[in-house]
């Protein structure tokens, strides 16, 4: 069997219930995709986002060995689509501080299979959620209103921001990032969401603003090597949070200060355009200091 027909049949796509959202999953790579269009336009959107999800995990898989080393201004390229747009994302961030691409994968991928859907038809608009990691599409005059919300074990999720985002608002990314995710974090925020001009770009953000919300050495944080938990990952022996026990008011503002101060500097250089820091029921909203579109983001 050829390596595309095992992805292929590797690969899981179907409708979820609704039929109007359409579900791609390939290993770690889990996708929820709704267009909205003539109903046309939409299938062929769909057809598209198939044809294109099933080589996406397998030309990642051969740049790995790439992905996994810290990214420098000066490295080079890589071959594949999704691996390129991973590392234009995380270029800006690697004179200040240790990232690799793959901190921008999830984002990079719903990225390349709406582009994939609105190559392919004509939507009024359209995402792709991967794992929270989503690219959007909008047409003119068209709106997006989404929210981040928290999740924590034992109780209901609860919604600490929103925005509501329309054609003229130069974001298409939304990101999060915390150690509560799916993804390991060096640092200890709940979550931070990151609005951005892309969805590789909010997912590089909020992966350095998340690692940023910290008390270093804090003895109710328990921290574990990365490559003790999963022996191949790209942070190899740094320490990644796995429990935040009780934190005090002061240890709770130093640690939001932190990561609203990577925030700022990102939003000055560009960016991203608006960041949402939530940490044990506190938030902190970093955005730029005037909106000309829709309405900034806000807990």
């Amino acid at each position: 069997m050829s390596a595309s027909a095992t992805s292929q049949a590797r690969a899981r796509i179907a409708f979820l219930p609704d039929q109007r959202r359409f579900h791609l999953q390939d290993g770690p790579i889990d996708l929820i995709v709704e267009g909205f269009g003539h109903p046309r336009e939409i299938r062929a959107a769909y057809e598209a986002a198939a044809q294109r999800f099933v080589s996406v995990l397998d030309e990642l898989c051969e740049e790995l060995p790439l992905l996994r080393q810290p990214a420098t201004r000066d490295s080079s390229l890589p071959r594949g689509p999704v691996a390129c747009r991973m590392m234009l994302a995380v270029k800006p961030h690697a004179d200040g501080t240790f990232i690799t691409p793959m901190a921008a994968v999830a984002g990079a991928v719903a990225e390349e299979i709406l582009y994939s859907m609105t190559n392919a038809a004509n939507l009024a608009r359209a995402y792709v959620n991967n794992g929270g990691d989503i690219a959007l599409h909008l047409s003119p005059g068209e709106r997006f209103t989404t929210g981040a919300v928290e999740t924590r074990a034992g109780k209901s999720a609860s919604l600490f921001a929103t925005t509501s985002l329309d054609a003229s608002s130069p974001v298409r990314g939304i990101a999060t990032s915390g150690w509560r995710g799916r993804s390991f974090s060096l640092g200890i925020a709940d979550a931070v969401t990151v609005l951005a001009e892309t969805g590789a770009m909010a997912d590089a953000a909020a992966t350095i603003i998340a690692n940023a919300v910290d008390v270093p050495e804090h003895p109710n944080v328990m921290r574990v090597p990365a490559n003790d938990l999963a022996p191949d990952s790209d942070l190899g022996f740094r320490l990644v949070t796995q429990h935040v026990g009780r934190l005090s008011q002061h240890d709770i503002e130093a640690a939001l200060d932190a990561g609203s101060a990577v925030a700022g500097s990102l939003v000055s250089r560009g960016l991203i355009h608006s960041a949402a820091l939530r940490l044990s029921g506190e938030t902190r909203v970093v955005a730029h200091e005037i909106l000309h579109y829709g309405e900034p983001l806000h807990a």
